[in-house]
């Protein structure tokens, strides 16, 4: 008999590992997934038998980026606190994208095999930047294409998270975006934070959208391609797939 759950953690154990070995920022990465499972930093050293100071060094960048040992000690024990708690985060994260909201919004992901920057990325979708045209050489790992409408009203915002794939160092390309503003908001409220983020179908960029973009630290783009299976064709063209 196939151990489903025992094969539901493991996916996403690798997943949580390789987002924080592959992020320029670790600490970022470790407290996002921290706070999804909702476990307390001094819960979370308690497991791991370390100094609850030593979570909060990772999370504020006062100390390096910690090693595999490290990082598959911390890994484990946000995975077995949850499952003490009956699991829920890695039943749910098991489930991806079979719900019909996410898969349904999610209309293309590709993870690259070598990062590219964001300058890269958006010459491919002929993307103006209008936000922190200073991180053009910051590199992402992957994207995913989603549909903003159906992302922001059917999808839950703890399962916003799932729009990454196996790295937040991706660029999020939101289709019918508008002015962006939204989509912009909901990365927020979620704390969710991507390498880059470009606007399809949007005209012009909400001030509100610019602003966070600043405050976060993300790229912000419009691409000037108007139809999107042409955007999706020059991806593929450009990045394989």
């Amino acid at each position: 008999m196939v151990d489903r759950a025992g094969l539901a953690r493991d996916a996403l154990a690798k997943r949580i590992a390789g987002e924080i070995v592959l992020s320029s920022d670790a600490g970022k990465v470790i407290s996002k997934w921290r706070n999804i499972f909702k476990i307390p930093q001094r819960r979370l050293a308690d497991e791991m038998g370390i100094m609850p100071s030593v979570i909060s060094d990772y999370e504020n960048g006062r100390r390096s980026s910690p090693g595999i040992k490290v990082v598959r000690k911390m890994v484990n024990a946000m995975l077995v606190l949850d499952e003490r708690a009956g699991g829920k985060v890695i039943k749910e994260f098991s489930e991806w994208p079979a719900k019909t909201g996410l898969s349904e919004a999610i209309l293309d992901l590709k993870e690259f095999e070598v990062p590219v920057s964001v300058r890269e990325f958006c010459k491919a979708v002929d993307a103006a930047v209008v936000a922190r045209c200073d991180l053009l050489d910051n590199k992402i790992h992957g994207y995913t294409i989603i549909d903003s409408l159906k992302a922001i009203i059917d999808i839950p915002p703890f399962e916003l998270v799932k729009l990454y794939g196996l790295t937040s160092e991706r660029a999020l390309v939101f289709t019918g975006a508008h002015r962006g503003k939204s989509s912009m908001v909901a990365l927020k409220v979620t704390n969710l934070k991507p390498g880059l983020v470009i606007l399809h179908g949007a005209e012009a960029v909400d001030d509100l959208a610019k602003r966070i973009a600043e405050i976060e630290d993300i790229p912000l783009a419009i691409s000037r391609i108007r139809n999107l299976d042409e955007m999706i064709a020059s991806l593929k063209k450009t990045f394989g797939g």
